[in-house]
């Protein structure tokens, strides 16, 4: 008995010195998890677009396609390259669709640190802006810009994910004399880069196959009013109307049409063919043959699960370019992954050797930046929606 009493008081120190080292071994094993797990890191992407004024619909659809990728990229754990984690952060900026504004918009995103940026929505926007990510060593991909111009100026840092007015605009000609079989054309741009670039090309290949120029005349990005023009253009009686310019203009363009017996078709550019064209030109919506620079979302493997996805998140549907500005940002991330950090110079040194597998297709570029083997799709609104026509590459 004696002996046991002497020795409790050691087994006692003992249960108590194990208790006191499991105590002080917890925090050690959670220090040495925290040292395995990868540091994360919050790296900001930029995205430029109209977010005011009449094609702001457009410009937001945009922003909801890139917001879409970076909270699927985040919600999926982030980009994990090397010892890092990236998280990314999208920072939003408004360029009103005014090439003054969109390098204003452009010098904001270099400023706020982002890594690169998705946009701008317009050519006059994104052509300007161009010059200033170029010397901030900043890669720009633009999700619908289709002025050739953007990708001819030399810069590294200038990619786009969608074809360019170079084969827009032949793929609208060739439609108009192939599949409508036009003889007469008659064109009417809103002198912006996009518009009177597009049909620019469009009169040129309209008169290499064969069809005459009847009228060439010419509005502004503001314009609503254009029964002079198209008092004009009616006495021409031309086969079709070919619009360079935004839904905004040519919606109320169509009415007028209409109003004024012109029984001409409407063609027309991806800046048109959108479901907010339908809304504006009302029942005059259905003179319309629209061309868009990529593959029709419908046509796309996971296009519906996309628009289903867009609807339940955003409560609204896909305009146009949404899933194009969803992939530039997946392709930054490609990059960045690829890269092993997040740096300017490392995403844009990755992004030539890009071979991403996107939810539009295989994104690949040329060595000006422009997507290879780009595709243009035909569209026509029947019954109050666009109706899917083909596909040109």
């Amino acid at each position: 008995m004696t002996k046991m009493i002497k020795l409790a008081p050691l087994a006692i120190a003992a249960a108590v010195a194990l208790t006191a080292c499991g105590k002080k071994e917890e925090p050690a094993k959670k220090e040495m998890a925290k040292a395995a797990a990868p540091a994360e890191t919050v790296v900001k992407i930029g995205h430029v677009a109209p977010l005011t004024g009449a094609i702001a619909h457009l410009g937001k659809d945009n922003e909801n396609g890139a917001r879409m990728a970076i909270d699927e990229i985040n919600a999926a754990g982030g980009i994990k390259a090397g010892d890092t984690t990236y998280k990314l952060e999208l920072v939003a900026e408004d360029d009103k669709a005014d090439p003054k504004e969109g390098t204003i918009a452009a010098q904001k995103i270099v400023d706020s640190g982002a890594v690169a940026v998705v946009g701008h929505l317009n050519s006059g926007t994104s052509i300007p802006a161009s010059k200033i990510y170029a010397d901030a060593g900043m890669t720009q991909i633009s999700p619908s810009a289709t002025n050739p111009k953007l990708t001819e100026q030399g810069f590294k840092t200038t990619f786009r994910v969608v074809a360019n007015d170079n084969q827009q605009g032949a793929v609208l000609a060739n439609y108009a004399a192939s599949e409508m079989k036009a003889k007469t054309i008659a064109i009417v741009d809103d002198r912006t880069a996009y518009g009177q670039g597009l049909a620019d090309v469009v009169e040129k290949v309209a008169k290499e196959k064969g069809l005459k120029v009847v009228a060439r005349e010419f509005a502004t990005d503001k314009t609503t009013d254009f029964n002079a023009i198209l008092t004009k253009i009616r006495a021409t009686k031309p086969d079709v109307v070919m619009y360079g310019g935004m839904d905004a203009t040519a919606g109320p363009m169509a009415k007028q049409m209409k109003q004024l017996g012109i029984k001409a078709h409407l063609l027309a550019g991806d800046g048109v063919c959108s479901p907010e064209f339908i809304k504006l030109a009302g029942n005059a919506a259905d003179i319309l043959t629209c061309s868009m620079a990529g593959e029709a979302v419908e046509k796309l493997a996971k296009g519906e699960e996309f628009k289903t996805k867009y609807k339940a998140k955003f409560g609204t549907d896909v305009q146009v370019y949404s899933p194009y500005s969803y992939d530039a940002v997946y392709v930054i991330a490609d990059a960045i992954k690829r890269a092993g950090k997040a740096d300017r110079a490392s995403i844009t040194a990755a992004m030539p050797a890009t071979n991403y597998a996107g939810l539009t297709g295989q994104i690949q570029f040329d060595e000006k930046g422009d997507i290879k083997n780009g595709a243009i799709s035909m569209f026509k609104v029947k019954n109050g929606k666009l109706e899917y026509l083909s596909t040109s590459r």
